[in-house]
């Protein structure tokens, strides 16, 4: 799924609640409204397992540019814990601009 020249943070949203939705799956999806505020842990109750499978989804669908794993490694505990689909969203965002394909 190419957003086309111009990614901004409603498609990212999309394609990250996409792959969300793969690694949960759609059965347990479904009862969850995903936003920018729901939180991985919290609200997901994604596993480390799931987490290495969405690594590998957001590989697939963008690139290197966007090193999910590096951003992981570099949170503490505490900020992983509270991390949210906001933040993942910010963060693809910012890679993508940064790597000239706003």
């Amino acid at each position: 799924m190419s957003a086309g020249p111009l990614t901004n943070d409603a498609t990212v949203l999309e394609e990250v609640v996409a792959m969300i939705t793969d690694v949960v799956g759609e059965d347990y999806a479904i009862d969850l409204d995903i936003d920018m505020e729901t939180s991985f842990q919290e609200d997901l109750e994604l596993e480390s397992i799931e987490f290495v499978t969405l690594a590998e989804k957001l590989m697939e669908t963008y690139g290197e540019k966007v090193d999910f794993t590096g951003w992981i490694a570099s949170m503490d505990v505490d900020e992983i814990i509270a991390m949210t689909v906001g933040q993942l969203v910010d963060f693809i965002t910012k890679c993508q601009s940064e790597s000239g394909e706003e």
